[in-house]
């Protein structure tokens, strides 16, 4: 059965305010979020020490409770109690949006189950911040954050983002910034466009605008400094391509190399190619395609 929350309506319960924090300059944060972290009974943060210092810079004195990846099933009934006893709470991460690369999402999760209204602040965010100014097309675009870590899901990843036609967002740390674009070189080649944003709204903020070749020769003679938000150009053209079958077979050993099982790797590469299960099977065993 669909219900309907009103955010502003009288009730019952407290309300989960999320509310985005500067992510560089302190001046970013609206007049709203300081009155609602002034008027909320607690702060949830991602870290209390960092919230901290925003608290003080603005004088709110609203008492903290950590609220991170490492206490989220600790924290979550107590957090939901509180709310269901009438207490506002507001959840804020270290910079930017709750739930966006960072914890928040499982709270408001607890929160929608619990019928505990959920009040969304606008403001500060990386990703939107560089778009407007990247020069890419900034409409449609995709957001997928931090690329993944193990090799076979990262080479999954690279391989379904070098056929989106739209812009797309990474965020990525300087320690592995170069290793990023050497991989998106590989899978999306040396000349696709693509503008890197570091420290964004701070003293430092710079805009590097090129190709992928051009961004990854930059590198060799200067030192990546600060957080990067990448917003690389969608593919020309459409965004369904057939995959040869040397591609296939390629991917096939890729993905059990990196330690799948081969009857799983079939599986996974025939998803990702538009191939039938079968004639990926057939392929990496060596047989005649079956009609």
């Amino acid at each position: 059965m669909i219900t309907e929350v009103s955010s502003f309506a009288p009730h019952t319960t407290g309300c989960l305010y999320l509310v985005p924090t500067p992510i560089g300059n302190l001046d970013d944060l609206s007049v709203r979020a300081v009155k609602t972290l002034q008027q909320v009974a607690l702060i949830a943060a991602e870290d209390t020490r960092n919230t901290q210092k925003l608290l003080n810079h603005f004088q709110i004195p609203t008492k903290q409770i950590s609220f991170h990846e490492h206490n989220t099933q600790q924290r979550l009934p107590q957090l939901v109690a509180l709310l269901q006893s009438g207490q506002d709470i507001a959840q804020v991460s270290d910079a930017g949006m709750p739930s966006i690369s960072d914890p928040g999402k499982e709270l408001v999760q607890a929160c929608v189950a619990a019928k505990i209204p959920v009040i969304p602040l606008p403001g500060p965010n990386a990703a939107l911040t560089a778009l407007i100014a990247s020069g890419l097309s900034p409409q449609p675009f995709y957001f997928y954050g931090f690329l993944p870590r193990k090799k076979s899901d990262l080479q999954q990843t690279l391989n379904f983002l070098a056929q989106l036609t739209t812009t797309f967002i990474l965020y990525e740390s300087p320690y592995r910034i170069q290793q990023t674009i050497a991989h998106l070189q590989t899978v999306l080649g040396s000349q696709r466009p693509i503008v890197l944003a570091r420290e964004l709204t701070k003293i430092h903020e710079a805009f590097l605008r090129g190709s992928l070749a051009e961004v990854q020769a930059y590198f060799h003679d200067h030192a990546p400094r600060g957080e990067y938000v990448l917003l690389v150009a969608g593919k020309s053209g459409p965004a369904v391509v057939t995959w040869s079958a040397s591609q296939v077979l390629a991917q096939v050993h890729t993905e059990i190399a990196a330690g799948t099982k081969p009857n799983t790797a079939i599986k996974q590469v025939a998803k990702q190619a538009d191939w039938s299960r079968q004639a990926v099977y057939n392929l990496y065993h060596g047989l005649e395609a079956k009609e």
